[in-house]
C-alpha cells in the first residue's frame, strides 16, 4: 500500500519553511562571503546560549565533532573510550579512526548506557567516557559525572540526538569536557544537508578546535597544528538560525504526539520507557519494544504507515567491529532491545488525527494479529 503516514515529512517542512528560506539563501549566497562570517558567529553564540556553555563551535557534522572532542582530550592509538553498542555506527567509527579501542558497557531498559556497568569497565587505558543521549533523553549524568571525578577521565556527550534535552534541569551538552551535536536533516534542530556543533566550557578546547577545523590555520598564511576541513557553512548557519526560533514549538509538538502514544497504546503489549520526572525529553525519535516486531512493521507498512529501526543489528555485531572481538549475547539489554525496537513516527508535522490512528492499528495488531 502507498504510504500514507511518512515517518519523516521533509518535503512538508520545506513547503512551511520555502518562502521565508528562499529571502535566506537569496540573501546569504548574495553576499560574498559564503565560508564563515556573521551567520556563523551569531549560530555559535546561540547555541552557546541555549546549551548554557561558555563555547560553541559549527561544524560540517556531528561526527567531526566526536573525533576532534576526542582528540583534543587526548585519545590516541591503543587508547580506550567506553561507550554503549546501540548508537548511530558514527560513534564507534570516531573511536576506531583514532587508532582507539571501543569499551563498550550495556545499557538499561530505556536504551541508555547503564552507569553501574561503567566503572568495572575502566582500565588503565580509558582516556574517555562517551554517552549517548540515545532517542533525545539524557543519560543518568549525575552518576557518570560522579565515576568520571573519581576516576579523573574525561566525558564527552555524544548529544546528536539531544538538542534542547535536559537532566535534572540542565542541558544536553553542557555536562562533560565537551558535547557533540548532529544537524542531520533528520534532527529536530535540522540543517539542510550535513551540519553539526560542539560545545565546551574548556577555552583551551575552544581555541584548538577553532584552529583544526580551518586546515590548522590561525590566520590566512600560519598553521600551528595540521587540521581538518571540518567548519560549517555559512548557508546551513543562516538556515539554521532561523530555525533555532522555532526549535521550542518543533520539541512542543514532538512532546505532544509523545503524550498521544503513551495514553493509547496498550501497556500490557507494548514497552514505552517512561520518563522520570527529572528528564526532559525532545523526542528525536520515540521507540517501542515489542514482540514480533518485524510482523507489526509489516503490518503497518501494509496500512501505509512507515516506520523504522534504530538499530537492529549492535555496532559490536557488525562486520567492521569483528576485530574486537566481540560475539553474540556479549550485551545482552542490547541484544534484546535490537530484536524488539521499533520506531514510531513521531515529527512536528504528523496531525493528531494521524498519531491516534498508527494507535488504533498497533492495538488492533496486538489484539487480533499478534
Amino acid at each position: 500500500m502507498k504510504i500514507k503516514i511518512p515517518y519523516v515529512n521533509l518535503s512538508k517542512q520545506w513547503a512551511s519553511e520555502r518562502k521565508d528560506l528562499l529571502k535566506i539563501i537569496d540573501n546569504t549566497l548574495g553576499n560574498s562571503s559564503w565560508i564563515g562570517g556573521e551567520h556563523i558567529q551569531l549560530f555559535e553564540n546561540n547555541i552557546r546560549k541555549l546549551c548554557g556553555t561558555k563555547y560553541c563551535v559549527a561544524l560540517n557534522s556531528g561526527t567531526d565533532a566526536l573525533v576532534l572532542a576526542l582528540k583534543l582530550v587526548g585519545v590516541k592509538k591503543g587508547d580506550e573510550v567506553i561507550t554503549p553498542p546501540n548508537s548511530f555506527i558514527a560513534s564507534t567509527a570516531v573511536i576506531d579512526h583514532l587508532g582507539a579501542i571501543p569499551k563498550f558497557v550495556d545499557v538499561l531498559d530505556d536504551q541508555n548506557i547503564d552507569p553501574s556497568l561503567i566503572q568495572e569497565a575502566i582500565s588503565k587505558k580509558t582516556k574517555a567516557i562517551m554517552p549517548v543521549h540515545l532517542t533525545g533523553r539524557v543519560c543518568q549524568m549525575d552518576k557518570i559525572l560522579h565515576i568520571s571525578k573519581q576516576n579523573n577521565i574525561p566525558v564527552i556527550e555524544d548529544a546528536a540526538q539531544a538538542i534542547g534535552s535536559k537532566f535534572n534541569n540542565k542541558m544536553s551538552g553542557s555536562f562533560g569536557k565537551v558535547g557533540c551535536f548532529s544537524a542531520h536533516p533528520l534532527k529536530n534542530l535540522n540543517a539542510v544537508g550535513d551540519g553539526g556543533y560542539l560545545t565546551t566550557n574548556d577555552f583551551n578546547i575552544y581555541s584548538k578546535v577553532k584552529d583544526l577545523i580551518n586546515h590548522g590555520m590561525t590566520n590566512r598564511n600560519r598553521v600551528n597544528r595540521f587540521g581538518f576541513v571540518s567548519r560549517m557553512d555559512t548557508l546551513q548557519a543562516a538556515i539554521l538560525n532561523f530555525r533555532l526560533k522555532k526549535l521550542n514549538n518543533v520539541i512542543k509538538l514532538r512532546r505532544r504526539n509523545a503524550k498521544i502514544y503513551m495514553k493509547n497504546l496498550n501497556k500490557d503489549k507494548i514497552f514505552i520507557p517512561k520518563e522520570k520526572e527529572n528528564e526532559f525529553n525532545t523526542y528525536h525519535t520515540f521507540v517501542i519494544q515489542i514482540k514480533k516486531r518485524n510482523k507489526l512493521k509489516n503490518f503497518l507498512e501494509n496500512q501505509g504507515i512507515a516506520t523504522a529501526i534504530h538499530y537492529p543489528i549492535p555496532i559490536h555485531l557488525q562486520p567492521a567491529s569483528k576485530k574486537f572481538g566481540h560475539r553474540r549475547n556479549s550485551f545482552i539489554n542490547t541484544e534484546k532491545q535490537s530484536k524488539e525496537i521499533l520506531t514510531l513516527p513521531i515529527n512536528q508535522n504528523l496531525k493528531k488525527d494521524e498519531i491516534y490512528k498508527i494507535c488504533e492499528k498497533i492495538n488492533y495488531f496486538y489484539k487480533y494479529e499478534g
